[in-house]
């Protein structure tokens, strides 16, 4: 088996806007590259790409550099070929971060389908569900994020990650009124996605600790390891990092040394696919952390992520970007979170969700493909 065929739909993402109930339409219109690899046996590998706000640069990514290493291979040499788009991504260009990541993930769902498993147990399941948070995007208002994290424990979802717009006095009132708005028991994170300084960290900490928060998040840039080093040492409350560290397991190693988080973060898209969030996830492991999946911002895609964290120990929790119908396209349907805020793992060979086929056709940008001859 071996693959025969790429083809590639740069779909523009703004041409097609969902109903939101809430807010009238959508708010997110980046583009999105639709991936498929065919076999000759006619299995097809199907993945979807961030295209950001250049569709094209992705689009010829792909057929350029990196479909001249994947026709003819079999993709069960997808570690193989991983490490090959790694020489690439440093003798002949750097990638964008998102790019490589859905083409690991088309060779593992062909290989998934090949062996008749859905894609968790073909990697090797530990769970079939795992509890979800809702993981909202920066407002405009203080009183947005309350009405937020109540809408979502009101569908039954047990846990709320707010992304606090800053500046920190801010912030910390935020912290401060959701705990009052949704109880005691109710899970909180914070991911400011900040430039803090150290003590204003620490500060955010301290509070974060005493208002029972799970996790603070990202409050320095990734590459900030010394600050990162010295948080951890200061609080008790575990700090996430990693979620922009380049470089994949290599990259999260060097935080991991210097004792720069105590709870790892990695995906699909960015972290180069399945196996390169395989590779952080176990590294993780063996040093007695967390490695908690996080959002690619595609619904099809944050399946995979699904898939991924069912087959690990270490990870607790599902990001549900919300609202979800911003991230929906181009996946058919919503993702399957019951009534007590628990994400099941589909059972169909492979991946096991479907793509609008339709909506892209509709809505696609340009069209191309490269087949052996």
């Amino acid at each position: 088996m071996v693959i025969q065929k790429i083809e590639t739909w740069w779909v523009r993402r703004n041409k097609c806007l969902f109903d939101d109930k809430r807010k009238g339409k959508s708010a997110m219109d980046w583009d999105v590259l639709v991936l498929k690899l065919t076999t000759d046996t006619g299995i097809e590998g199907i993945a979807t790409a961030l295209a950001a706000r250049s569709g094209n640069v992705t689009e010829a990514y792909i057929h350029d550099n990196i479909a001249p290493v994947v026709l003819g291979r079999s993709p069960y040499e997808h570690e193989k070929i991983w490490h090959e788009l790694w020489n690439i991504d440093r003798h002949l260009t750097f990638f964008p971060v998102y790019l490589p990541g859905p083409i690991d993930v088309a060779l593992w769902d062909i290989c998934a389908k090949a062996a008749g498993l859905p894609l968790y147990q073909y990697i090797g399941a530990y769970r079939e569900q795992l509890p979800v948070y809702a993981s909202g995007l920066f407002h405009t208002s203080e009183q947005a994020y309350i009405d937020e994290a109540l809408f979502y424990q009101q569908r039954g979802i047990n846990c709320y990650k707010v992304h606090p717009c800053g500046p920190v006095e801010t912030d910390m009132r935020i912290h401060e009124n959701l705990r009052k708005a949704v109880g005691e028991n109710f899970g909180l994170m914070s991911d400011p996605v900040a430039e803090y300084t150290l003590d204003e960290a620490i500060r955010v900490g301290r509070q974060l600790e005493r208002l029972n928060y799970i996790w603070l998040e990202e409050p320095f840039r990734d590459f900030e390891l010394y600050k990162y080093t010295q948080l951890c040492k200061a609080l008790d409350i575990p700090i996430a990092a990693t979620e922009t560290t380049r470089g994949c397991h290599w990259g999260v190693a060097q935080v991991i040394n210097q004792q720069a988080a105590d709870i790892v973060r990695a995906d699909v898209s960015w972290k180069c696919g399945i196996t390169g969030t395989l590779k952080i996830a176990h590294l993780a492991e063996a040093f007695g952390m967390n490695c908690e999946v996080h959002t690619t911002t595609m619904n099809y895609m944050d399946i995979v992520n699904l898939h991924v964290s069912c087959a690990i120990r270490n990870c607790k929790w599902f990001e549900y970007f919300v609202p979800e119908e911003d991230f929906q396209f181009p996946m058919k349907g919503l993702l399957p979170i019951d009534a007590k805020g628990m994400i099941t793992v589909p059972k169909k060979p492979g991946i096991g969700v479907e793509l609008d086929w339709q909506l892209i056709h509709d809505n696609c940008v340009s069209y191309k493909i490269l087949e052996l001859s």
